[in-house]
């Protein structure tokens, strides 16, 4: 484990950090998420907007906001839809080519607190100082609009999760999390690069802070960085609940588990993994040819292993 240990910078006072919003025909939901990021009591330098190819207005809308009104938006319009995975590679590399000290991550339906990024700002930091290493990540808690828990948006804790908590801080120790406002330092995308582009959707972002978390050590979840994320059906992923209509996110999600698993954790978490989704599948009476489908993505994972790239520097 690398213990990365970076000229120290006070945590509000000279830390410049650009916000990244990946967005996809969510044209109904997007506005709202600007005007909260914009509402930041730590404002971003910039607020980098990646358009995955919308096809509901997305790009006039983009492109008919005020320079003077939202000051630091980044427009990025992406010739074909990458997923997130792809969107958050592209904006990700795009704030590290800024300048920025931090990239702020989040999907297109996620509407944070006015102080939501000044907290992961000071608790990463306080963390990092009590710890005595940089912390690679720090996440806020996810809640859904009826203000309980986003089912689909609960990190995952250490074993020693209260270290933190124990020495005054609000935030747990957590080794992996969902790009739901995650602050990412500079140093991690320069050491660690970027997420993969190839996963599409699901599992990139467990795949990258748990990179991260094994690079540098475990993240933090800041308790009192609170976000609301705009789901419409507040549920985490449930394999007896696969269907035609659903299958092409389950495809890619099972893939990119099954790869990670495969590849960093050994065969007997990818033989766990298999187990559980087959099991799930049997017991929710998924259809057959549904089934058939998953179990190729389930192999397919032992040969797929893609890369990161790492941010190259401004063409600017």
């Amino acid at each position: 484990m690398n213990v990365h240990t970076p000229p120290a910078k006070r945590w509000k006072t000279d830390s410049r950090v650009a916000a990244v919003v990946v967005t996809y025909n969510r044209l109904g939901k997007l506005p709202r998420t600007l005007e909260t990021v914009f509402a930041q009591d730590h404002r971003p330098e910039w607020i980098v907007v990646v358009n995955n190819n919308s096809n509901d207005g997305t790009r006039e809308f983009l492109d008919g906001l005020s320079p003077a009104e939202y000051p630091g938006l980044v427009v990025m319009h992406l010739t074909e839809n990458l997923g997130g995975a792809g969107g958050f590679e592209a904006g990700m590399e795009r704030g590290y080519q800024l300048g920025s000290d931090y990239v702020w991550i989040m999907d297109d339906d996620c509407y944070p607190d006015p102080d939501a990024l000044s907290i992961l700002l000071e608790q990463r930091y306080e963390a990092s100082e009590k710890l005595g290493r940089q912390v690679p990540f720090a996440c806020s808690l996810v809640k859904y609009i009826d203000g309980s828990l986003c089912e689909m948006n609960n990190p995952i804790t250490t074993w020693d999760w209260p270290r933190t908590y124990l020495q005054g801080l609000d935030s747990l120790l957590v080794v992996e999390c969902t790009f739901v406002s995650v602050l990412v330092p500079r140093f991690a995308l320069e050491e660690q690069g970027l997420p993969l582009r190839e996963y599409f959707i699901w599992f990139d972002d467990k795949e990258y802070t748990k990179r991260l978390t094994r690079a540098f050590g475990p993240g933090i979840i800041a308790l009192k960085s609170e976000v609301v994320h705009d789901m419409g059906v507040n549920a985490g992923v449930n394999y007896r609940q696969v269907t035609q209509d659903n299958l092409w996110k389950f495809e890619k999600g099972t893939r990119n588990q099954a790869s990670y698993r495969f590849h960093f954790e050994g065969r007997f978490s990818y033989i766990s993994y298999a187990r559980r989704v087959l099991v799930e599948m049997r017991q929710g009476g998924v259809e057959k040819p549904v089934k058939k489908q998953m179990r190729k993505a389930l192999w397919a994972g032992r040969k797929f292993n893609p890369q990161p790239r790492f941010p190259s520097p401004s063409s600017d």
